[in-house]
């Protein structure tokens, strides 16, 4: 009941300041500003690089932190019935922690495709360095976004292994196979991502 209040007061909230918002660029005769392509060509190149970086190592961390504080509650729980789970079922804060190195590896070589060029350019070089950078954002993005997945889809099955752990220990093994398979999912994400910005190369020459 009082999620669904905040909801709605949340809402009306922010529907007020986007219809305000949109009233005052329209009355005060720049309602062109609300321009999806002046967005675009008004922003730098860099921002969208460089967010692209932050999604990729920021949600990855969070899908990190997500899954090792499902998987480390229930191996705490369970550890106090069961000690001996607390051992074999830290393979699963190690996948949570594998999901934190996916991001900062790919940030790492979005990274070195950024670089620094003239605002003088060639149209054709200003053309190539703006798609570069919307292709390392939406690499970021992919990143991120399936690391954020794949920490909580390997947080809840690695929760879920410490519980059956404790009640039966036949039952790990096959548990944690379904556990890789979830942690695969980060791997998918950091493929797609390479495959994205094949070809993408900021700077000052058209070859990357």
């Amino acid at each position: 009941m009082v999620y669904g209040v905040m909801y709605r007061i949340v809402y009306s909230i922010s529907l007020f300041v986007i219809v305000a918002v949109l009233l005052y660029y329209m009355l005060t005769g720049r309602g062109y500003q609300i321009d999806v392509e002046w967005f675009f060509n008004s922003t730098s190149p860099y921002m969208w690089a460089g967010l692209g970086i932050a999604l990729a190592i920021s949600l990855s961390v969070v899908g990190a932190a997500w899954g090792i504080f499902l998987t480390g509650t229930s191996i705490i729980g369970g550890g106090v019935k069961a000690p001996r789970i607390k051992t074999r079922n830290l393979i699963s804060i190690i996948f949570c922690e594998a999901v934190a190195i996916y991001g900062i590896i790919m940030a790492i070589v979005l990274m070195g495709k950024m670089g620094s060029f003239s605002a003088d350019a060639s149209y054709a070089v200003l053309e190539h360095n703006r798609k570069s950078a919307y292709l390392l954002f939406g690499a970021g993005l992919t990143v991120g976004l399936s690391n954020l997945a794949c920490g909580v889809c390997v947080g809840i099955v690695g929760s879920g292994a410490a519980l059956a752990d404790a009640q039966n220990p036949a039952l790990f093994v096959k548990i944690l196979i379904v556990e890789i398979f979830g942690s695969a999912i980060g791997l998918f994400g950091i493929i797609i991502a390479i495959i994205q910005t094949k070809g993408a190369g900021m700077g000052d020459s058209l070859t990357t």
